[in-house]
């Protein structure tokens, strides 16, 4: 489970990681990883910290996909969105995926259980289409497959993960 947003913690983790080379992606990696997404809070602390426009920290946050800017579910779903798992119709499983449990891209479910982003590429190409769960990659999902990995996800008891 993700710490809750703190200031001092936040300016603790920029601070380990400001000097290294290229310290901005360590940073927001750090602060994802510790709160379980970037914050708003915190990219006029890095601006600041880095000497960079909050334009520029917010440029590098929205550019990549793998940056949440509110807290992911319980359980994230990745589902891969390049040309081989399409190929392998994975997007229309994923669309069908989408509408069965009333979600967009990027999405979490009401009960705050499951988050469901699009990646595009697990290195899975030769077993596509591929998923990953929580950091476990999936791959040869079909239909059944890959609703039946969203059921469980979404109905976990509490104590695992």
């Amino acid at each position: 489970m993700n710490a809750p947003w703190n200031v001092s913690r936040a300016t603790e983790i920029i601070a380990e990681n400001r000097g290294l080379e290229g310290p901005m992606l360590p940073i927001l990696h750090a602060l994802q990883d510790e709160f379980g997404y970037v914050p708003q809070a915190a990219l006029p602390m890095i601006a600041e910290a880095l000497n960079v426009s909050r334009a520029e920290v917010h440029g590098v946050v929205s550019f990549y996909h793998d940056f949440r800017d509110k807290p992911a579910g319980r359980h994230v779903l990745k589902l891969c969105r390049a040309e081989a798992c399409q190929s392998m119709h994975g997007e229309a499983m994923a669309e069908k995926l989408l509408r069965d449990i009333g979600l967009e891209w990027g999405g979490t479910t009401g009960d705050g259980r499951l988050t469901v982003e699009a990646t595009y590429c697990l290195g899975l190409c030769a077993s596509a289409p591929a998923a990953m769960l929580d950091g476990q990659p999936i791959g040869r999902l079909n239909q059944e497959a890959l609703l039946d990995l969203a059921h469980d996800a979404r109905h976990q008891q509490e104590g695992r993960r």
